[in-house]
């Protein structure tokens, strides 16, 4: 069974973390969720990464500020910058020690190249691979929802307006019974064509968590990050990236570009898929994620076995 441990950040948020495998297991590996969801959104991951590499693989997973268990914030802390810092006090906190690989879903991707910005020793000491899933480095330059340009630009801005709304809301939630309504909508947004029940019934529940600050606050940064050039910088490291070709927040193009900057990443197209893809195709986000962990670990032994 998983630990669960609070950690309490600079500014006395509390985020919820959960971790199986000894502190010191050959490699550590610490898996992000997206903007609205939370932790459970890995479930298929962790148990395919637990049953596989046993206790050779520490797996960390925890609730970003504002979301799932993790306590509230104030609001200028509803930013990409923050959650970037707040990684690095996880890694700190739960894996002070051995290499990491780092797994980012949507937010959690952006979260991961925030962090190699802003603390660019931190994580050269520490990040020994990286899997990016459904995300991008362009902000929402290449998000036109699968419509039309002109009406991607209505949405965008009836959007942007209702997250500025929902930022001033605080630590309310969304009310459960508004969400089984606009259930149909989740599903177009963030899934392709074909979606298990029980996966929109948990992405549903993971939104009624989520407060309306964070709902709405992270939108602005979300949407103008542009990481790029960070990510040139980490060509040397064992990466993948993965997208749905139906996925309408970070469409191809996304990962094409995080493919382009990582010359050495494998690119993977999921036919069908939309935004979900850790619960639409788990065979191919645990095959890359795997893939990445056997050559961290193979890198591991074999600069423990240098004289």
């Amino acid at each position: 069974m998983p630990e669960h441990v609070e950690v309490r950040l600079a500014d006395d948020v509390r985020l919820h973390v959960e971790a199986s495998g000894p502190v010191d297991a050959e490699v550590t590996a610490v898996l992000l969720h997206g903007w609205t969801l939370d932790g459970r959104s890995w479930h298929r991951q962790l148990a395919e990464l637990r049953e596989r590499f046993g206790e050779r693989v520490r797996v960390v997973t925890y609730d970003a500020r504002g979301h799932g268990r993790s306590g509230c914030m104030a609001l200028r802390t509803a930013t990409l910058a923050q959650l970037g810092d707040d990684l690095a006090a996880v890694l700190d906190a739960v894996a002070p020690a051995g290499p990491v690989v780092l797994v980012g879903h949507s937010m959690g991707g952006m979260t991961i190249m925030e962090y190699a910005h802003r603390h660019p020793g931190h994580f050269a000491a520490r990040a020994a691979g990286l899997v990016f899933v459904s995300t991008t480095a362009e902000g929402h330059t290449h998000t036109v929802y699968g419509l039309s340009p002109r009406i991607a630009r209505l949405i965008r801005l009836a959007e942007t307006t209702g997250a500025g709304v929902l930022a001033r809301c605080g630590a309310w939630r969304p009310p459960r019974a508004l969400l089984r309504a606009l259930r149909p909508s989740i599903r177009w947004m963030l899934f392709g064509d074909r979606c298990d029940p029980t996966d929109i019934r948990l992405v549903t529940s993971a939104v009624a968590r989520a407060t309306l600050r964070s709902i709405g606050g992270f939108r602005a940064s979300i949407g103008a990050q542009h990481r790029l050039d960070t990510l040139a910088a980490l060509a040397h490291l064992p990466a993948a990236a993965l997208v749905g070709d139906r996925d309408r927040l970070t469409p191809p193009p996304c990962a094409e570009s995080i493919a382009a900057a990582l010359p050495a990443t494998e690119l993977t197209v999921c036919p069908g898929a939309g935004h979900m893809l850790m619960m639409e195709r788990p065979a191919q986000v645990n095959a890359a994620l795997t893939g990445v962990l056997d050559r961290v670990l193979a890198g591991a032994r074999e600069a423990s076995a240098r004289p």
